[in-house]
């Protein structure tokens, strides 16, 4: 009988995501099964006490770190120990490895603590070992993610990037200076296991929900701080970081980073007032750095970002207003089917931090450097635009939200795009008529001015602000809450419902009798009816159509209308609506208005939990596009592609399903898998270990792939609901597909 390591973890909270395959299969290779009063048990050689020991779960990921020490950083086994007495006044505790100081050969020099496999239980266990030990550094780890610290005193344990090796000293991890390569190389995101989110929420525990502050403003800061360093040495390799701590005092860091802070605000304006200020103490901002200096914030799609704004503005306002922040991997199908184009005009009306427009702006980007001969490399997104991308996201991105911290988020990673310009305003979408209450407000011209004027360059008629000659419109609008203002709902046709009234005494020679007997007028038809219509029914009836103006009307219905105003003939739009929408039979006139205004062109059911844990709200997107004589003809009867999304790609908690190994393709070619840590054989699912099944696959820039099937990447995946429409418009001869 024998027995894998992930068999044993199978129902624990270890993992063996920290360890090398080959450190792996040797451990597994050393198993050996003994007979125990219950049942046979395994049992390995334990490097460091020279005896058999048995294979618990922590025992595996013991062992597993021992390696690490041993191997990749060189400690000799003489100077660790296992289980190691650490007294507390009478109270003797064990710590699982202790790695001694090289001269003084009795003293804790490191901690590893894994016996509590959660961050907040181990951490804190670490800590009390290493102020009682008097260790310098702690390590803790479940295998899956890892935690490397400096205890600079008691009450302060700095977040370090990695330990030092057997030939290092603290001081050269400390004061290392870092260029943006280094970065790359020791990215805490992809070498600990962890996300920005998690980051937050330790810092949260430490420091934030203390401070006096208001959390969103202080991480918001760091963070448009930490892009500006990023960005900065993205564009001069040999630049060192400046978001780091080599050695600072809290007070000369604190200066430092403002000093950063400033120079960012200079760059993006309209983000920050004029003359703001970090108001985190010296110390709260010296854990801050700590933490946020090993993340490499800038990636293919700056969804580490996303992860993080979207964690801190839900937990304010967004959440409340029924809008949530989409999915990248939704973003991504919608502009895959839309295939937005460099000389195209899109706009998002209910922006949030502007995944729509970021992402059209990365596809149309790929596209221009596809036709330049440029490559698109891991710093992709740090890189010096070209004129032609500079002049699409100057001139062609659009976005407008309600949410004022939204649209600072959005009109972040706008500027950065954009090279310091930007078209995100601030503005209430339905309520158009009293936009000039805005535009004519200084300090909302002093921010929102120049990308004003560009917006009203895209207006259908001048000096009006209800439609738009858009090419492209992507929204995720609010589904939450009604709009009960009459002022509003005066603007919108579908605040209106519809009766046909019977009505008797009809002449029936009458010329402004219409003929209803094969088909009820539909709702876009009642609307435009002459108050003299009158329509004989299947049943002999004659009636006249009565319209009565609705109390209060669904934002998300509003949206509809408010969004088709914006794109021109032949126009395009995705948007994400309430699976109800498409289903209730009180909703058919909105169906019918759609089908009036344009050609529907497909429909995806997205999974229940694509929104958690925000709401379990089950939802679609629809794509349109306008009818047009040239674009768009008009016909009576078409095709419409429909599909259901059938990977969760979410948990029932709302947390993320990641691609392994073994849900790939059972055969798949090297051309076909560009990431680089890919390997056609490992892919196979017939060459590969079991353990290699479990693993995850990260894409060409180290990141994990969410579990989903709305499109493959880059041929690492199965082709999914985004490359089948693409045949289908192929097919049908789309304009956009041609």
């Amino acid at each position: 009988m024998t027995i894998t390591l992930a068999e044993l973890l199978k129902d624990s909270a270890y993992k063996l995501t920290q360890f090398k395959p080959a450190q792996i299969q040797a451990l597994e290779a050393s198993i050996t099964m003994k007979e125990t009063e219950k049942n046979p048990a395994p049992y390995v050689s334990c490097l460091v006490r020279g005896k058999p020991i048995k294979l618990t779960p922590e025992e595996a990921v013991r062992q597993l770190y021992v390696m690490v020490l041993k191997d990749d950083l060189d400690y000799p086994i003489n100077r660790l120990s296992l289980e190691y007495d650490v007294t507390r006044g009478r109270e003797k505790k064990r710590v699982d490895i202790c790695v001694f100081d090289k001269d003084k050969t009795t003293t804790p020099y490191i901690l590893v603590e894994l016996k509590k496999p959660k961050l907040k239980d181990g951490k804190e266990q670490l800590k009390s070992y290493c102020n009682f030990s008097g260790a310098p550094m702690g390590v803790w780890s479940n295998g899956d993610s890892i935690s490397f610290y400096h205890r600079k005193d008691p009450n302060y344990f700095e977040p370090i990037p990695a330990i030092p090796s057997a030939h290092e000293k603290l001081s050269d991890i400390l004061t290392a200076r870092w260029t943006l390569d280094d970065l790359v190389k020791h990215d805490v995101l992809v070498n600990q296991k962890k996300s920005l989110k998690d980051l937050i929420l330790e810092m949260e525990d430490e420091v934030l929900a203390n401070a006096g502050v208001d959390v969103f403003e202080e991480l918001f800061k760091l963070i448009f701080t930490k892009l500006y360093d990023e960005m900065e040495s993205g564009r001069d390799k040999k630049r060192h970081l400046i978001f780091r701590n080599y050695g600072d005092t809290e007070t000369e860091l604190k200066a430092k980073i403002q000093e950063l802070f400033d120079k960012a605000r200079g760059k993006w304006e309209g983000v920050f007032p004029d003359g703001a200020k970090i108001d985190l103490t010296p110390s709260h901002l010296a854990v801050c750095v700590s933490s946020l200096e090993g993340v490499k914030l800038f990636n293919s799609n700056l969804d580490v970002v996303d992860e993080a704004f979207e964690y801190l503005i839900n937990k304010s306002s967004k959440g409340e207003k029924g809008q949530y922040f989409t999915p990248r991997y939704v973003i991504d199908m919608c502009v895959k089917m839309l295939n937005p184009q460099e000389h195209e005009s899109i706009i998002d009306t209910a922006a949030g931090s502007c995944g729509f427009p970021v992402h059209t702006i990365f596809h149309v980007w790929h596209q221009i450097r596809r036709d330049l001969g440029l490559p698109i490399s891991d710093h992709f997104t740090t890189e010096q635009r070209t004129p032609r991308e500079t002049d699409y996201v100057q001139d062609k991105v659009f976005a407008i939200d309600f949410d004022e911290k939204a649209v600072r988020v959005g009109r972040t990673l706008n500027l950065i795009a954009g090279d310091g310009q930007t078209n995100v305003l601030h503005l209430n979408t339905l309520d158009y008529e009293r936009w000039d209450e805005k535009t004519k407000d200084q300090n909302w011209t002093d921010i929102y001015s120049e990308g004003w004027k560009k917006l009203r360059k895209q207006r259908a008629a001048k000096e009006q602000d209800r439609d738009f000659s858009f090419d492209i419109l992507m929204a995720n609008p609010p589904f939450a809450g009604d709009i009960k203002e009459t002022r509003i709902l005066a603007k919108y046709e579908l605040a209106r419902t519809v009766s046909l009234d019977k009505i008797s005494k009809v002449d029936e020679n009458d010329k402004n009798i219409e003929d209803a007997t094969q088909r009820v007028p539909t709702f876009p038809e009642c609307l435009r009816a002459s108050f003299d219509t009158i329509y004989k029914m299947a049943d002999g009836s004659f009636r006249k159509v009565k319209i009565k103006d609705q109390n209060n009307v669904g934002r998300d219905i509003l949206f509809i209308e408010r969004n088709l105003s914006f794109i021109k003939p032949g126009g395009r739009m995705a948007i994400v609506l309430p699976q109800g929408r498409f289903n209730n039979s009180s909703d058919k006139y909105i169906r019918e208005y759609l089908a009036d205004h344009c050609r529907i062109l497909a429909v995806v059911g997205l999974h229940g939990n694509v929104f958690k844990p925000h709401t379990g709200t089950k939802t679609s997107v629809i794509f349109v596009q306008k009818w047009d004589d040239k674009l768009c003809p008009r016909v009576d009867d078409y095709h419409i592609f429909f599909a259901t999304m059938k990977e969760p790609s979410k948990d029932n908690s709302g947390d993320k399903i990641f691609v392994k190994r073994k849900d790939l393709p059972a055969v798949a070619s090297a051309e076909k898998t560009p990431a680089k840590n890919i390997a056609a054989e490992v892919i196979n699912r017939y060459e590969a270990t079991p353990q290699d099944l479990n693993e995850f696959v990260l894409d060409a820039h180290e990141h994990l792939i969410v579990k989903h099937d709305l499109f493959n990447h880059d041929g690492l995946t199965q082709d999914g609901i985004a490359e089948a429409f693409i045949e289908f418009a192929k097919k049908e001869r789309l304009s956009f597909f041609l």
